[in-house]
């Protein structure tokens, strides 16, 4: 469902005044668990004719007040506003965590943001969301700040709640093992890596299986285990496959990781452009392989594999 939803860079810029309905969180993977959520804040905003927000916070609370935190997010923050996008959400507010933000007090946060700024007449949120500095208000505290500033606390059932925090954990762990097929189910959508194209070493033009090299600017983007994955893109209106590459080519002595697919039916010059790659299926491994020639074998193995595998799942 597209929508036009307005995206504001951090609270203060929110100007609106109509009364809203509210939920608040990370929504990293923007997953089927977050999505029953999501869904839950727009069919009570319809019903009630308030306004629907989404607070979410950029970079991830972890990553700020967790010194060495090497947490890598399914999602850029780019993606999750598309995804957010198609939910039905009308404002999305993406507020720069600080730590300045973490300490205000929970009657601060309360009053002076949900209330006065977002004029809240309902909050959905987890029983066990705790908020305002060091985290020591509860759910229970914010019924009461709702009896005062009249607005409804609704909470996402437990079941819900483990729901969505088994999800991202499966959904990173799956990653990590390379498996895309299940982290594709618990998302409900592809996983995606976005990227410019840039120039490479050359290696894919000199197998005769030219390649385009991704870079991710998002050092905090999860990539999935090395590997070779068949992938499914979009350029200039156009569905595309390839076969991306994750690894550092072992077979000519590369230690640097790079990201590179080959697509099988488009040719022309991607230099420059803005490329996004959707995971479909993992291939095989990354191997070592004794020459240029056996590598180049695999290959061509590799796109008959896609190809036969396209066409079983038309």
């Amino acid at each position: 469902m597209e929508n036009n939803m307005d995206v504001y860079k951090s609270l203060a810029s929110y100007k609106k005044t109509n009364p809203s309905v509210i939920t608040i969180g990370t929504f990293d993977g923007l997953h089927l668990g977050h999505k029953a959520i999501i869904n839950q804040l727009v069919n009570t905003a319809k019903k009630d004719n308030l306004s629907s927000i989404l607070l979410t916070f950029f970079p991830h609370p972890r990553m700020i007040l967790q010194k060495n935190s090497s947490l890598k997010l399914i999602n850029t923050i780019n993606e999750r506003s598309a995804i957010i996008k198609q939910t039905g959400v009308s404002n999305l507010i993406i507020h720069p965590f600080t730590k300045e933000f973490s300490r205000l007090t929970a009657l601060e946060f309360v009053r002076d943001i949900l209330v006065n700024q977002l004029h809240i007449k309902k909050i959905i949120i987890g029983y066990d969301h705790q908020f305002g500095r060091n985290r020591t208000a509860t759910i229970n505290d914010l019924i009461e700040f709702g009896n005062i500033y009249d607005f409804e606390v609704f909470e996402i059932t437990a079941q819900q709640l483990q729901n969505v925090s088994i999800s991202s954990t499966k959904i990173r762990k799956a990653l990590e093992e390379g498996d895309v097929k299940t982290a594709n189910q618990y998302l409900g959508y592809p996983f995606m890596l976005s990227g410019k194209i840039v120039k490479g070493k050359g290696i894919g033009k000199t197998l005769a299986f030219p390649t385009a090299n991704f870079k991710i600017k998002e050092d905090y983007k999860l990539i999935p285990k090395n590997g070779v994955y068949l992938v499914r893109s979009v350029i200039a209106k156009k569905e595309v496959f390839g076969l991306t590459n994750i690894g550092t080519n072992p077979t000519f002595g590369g230690i640097h990781k790079s990201i590179e697919t080959h697509f099988l039916d488009y040719k022309n010059d991607l230099y420059n452009k803005n490329i996004r790659i959707n995971f479909i299926k993992k291939i095989r491994e990354e191997k070592i392989f004794d020459s240029k020639e056996a590598l180049k074998i695999a290959i061509k193995e590799d796109e008959i594999f896609a190809r036969d595998y396209l066409k079983i799942n038309e």
